[in-house]
């Protein structure tokens, strides 16, 4: 049990005040939506940077080796570190929590946009281009819908590590959610920690579940897919079971 957690029980002190909940609901709301600011924009931009990075390793083999040893090194920087370089050009802003944020995405996202995009099956391509697709019109219709399974699942865990790091940021003062673990911690007072991490956990699983609900939706042909592969299940075991049928007669 933490320190907070036995003095508050020494001192009879509730593990959560409510009422402490219901006079600050602005300022926690304020504090949500900055976490969530700080979360997606970095994602964002980490996508837009990795999508031509990774379209150039998928296209120029050679490159993506280098690639992902200066993007695992941005990933070793300790977020301090970043913060201390970043601070007399950006100041105590959010920009200076979303900088490091945008660059450790590139770690996982550059990996999943190549990988996606190997994982098309080369008689696709053949196939596209005898078709006539030009390369934009393959990689637009053809690559990228097939890669986005893959992107998608980079992409999701970008967002929810980016969601976890932003309490960092509090070290600044612009840390979203992560004030209420240093108001906490300053005061001995365990409500504003736990509705920093139970916010924090929430905030997570709403965002996961909604890049699950965006995936599902551009990928229909994943579903028809499922749809038939589950008829096609199901008449095989019908089949099966009708030539069961005079064998077990044949039995008795």
């Amino acid at each position: 049990m933490s320190r907070a957690a036995l003095l508050a029980a020494a001192d009879g002190e509730p593990l959560i005040r409510w009422d402490w909940i219901g006079r600050n609901l602005d300022e926690i709301g304020s504090l949500l939506r900055d976490h969530l600011i700080m979360s997606i924009v970095p994602v964002v931009l980490g996508l837009a940077v990795a999508l031509p990075a990774g379209l150039a390793c998928a296209q120029w083999r050679r490159l993506y080796a280098p690639v992902t040893a200066v993007t695992s090194a941005l990933y070793a920087l300790p977020a301090i570190a970043v913060f201390i370089v970043l601070i007399p050009f950006t100041g105590l802003t959010r920009t200076t929590v979303m900088i490091p944020l945008t660059l450790y995405t590139l770690s996982v996202l550059i990996p999943s946009v190549v990988d996606g995009l190997r994982s098309v099956p080369e008689h696709v391509r053949l196939s596209a281009v005898a078709m006539g697709y030009g390369p934009a019109r393959r990689l637009a219709t053809v690559e990228l819908p097939i890669a986005l399974p893959v992107v998608m699942s980079g992409l999701r865990i970008a967002t929810v590590s980016n969601i976890s790091l932003v309490s960092v940021g509090a070290l600044l003062g612009q840390g979203g959610l992560g004030m209420l673990f240093t108001d906490g911690a300053n005061r001995d007072f365990t409500t504003p920690i736990i509705v920093g991490i139970v916010l924090s956990v929430a905030l997570a699983l709403v965002a996961d579940a909604l890049l699950l609900l965006v995936q599902w939706l551009l990928t229909p042909w994943s579903r028809a897919g499922r749809g038939r592969g589950a008829r096609a299940e199901r008449r095989a075991a019908a089949a099966g079971h009708a030539d069961a049928a005079p064998v077990e007669e044949a039995a008795l």
